[in-house]
C-alpha cells in the first residue's frame, strides 16, 4: 500500500482538457498489482478517461457546451456566475479508479485521463492514490 500524492494542474483557459497521464503513471511504477484513485476535490473540475485526439476534445467540450450553455439563467449564478461549471462538472466525474500491473496503468490503446476545466484559468490539485503491492 501507497500513500497519497498530489499532481499540480496550472490551468490557462476558461474550458480546458488536460492530459495527466503521465504525471499519473509515475505513481504507480513498482507497483505489481493494485490499483489507481484520482481524484479532484474541486467542483468546478472532473476526471474522465477517453482518447486524446484533437477533433474528439473539440466535440467533448461542444457537447457539454451545448447541454449546459453558459448564462443560461441558472440560479448558481446568482452566487458566483459559474452554475455551468459545477453542472458540466457533474455529468462527468470528480474520480477514476485504474487498475494497475507491472507498474504500468492498464488502459486501453488510445485511453489517456483527462482533468476537465470548466472554471479557469486556476490552479488545481488531483490527488493519486495507489493501493497495492
Amino acid at each position: 500500500m501507497r500513500g497519497m500524492s498530489t499532481i499540480e494542474i496550472v490551468t490557462k483557459k476558461d474550458v480546458e482538457l488536460v492530459d495527466i497521464t503521465d504525471s499519473v503513471e509515475k505513481f504507480v511504477q513498482g507497483v505489481k498489482d493494485g490499483v489507481c484513485i484520482v481524484y479532484t476535490r474541486h467542483t468546478t473540475g472532473a476526471l474522465f478517461i477517453n482518447e486524446n485526439e484533437n477533433g474528439l476534445k473539440q466535440d467533448i467540450l461542444g457537447l457539454l457546451e451545448k447541454l449546459v450553455p453558459k448564462d443560461a439563467g441558472y440560479h448558481h449564478d446568482k452566487i458566483d456566475n459559474n452554475a455551468h461549471a459545477h453542472l458540466r462538472a457533474t455529468l462527468l466525474s470528480p474520480s477514476v479508479s485504474i487498475p494497475v500491473e507491472n507498474g504500468k496503468l492498464v488502459l486501453g490503446t488510445w485511453q489517456r485521463v483527462f482533468f476537465a476545466e470548466f472554471d479557469g484559468p486556476r490552479r488545481r490539485r488531483v490527488i493519486v492514490k495507489v493501493i497495492g503491492e
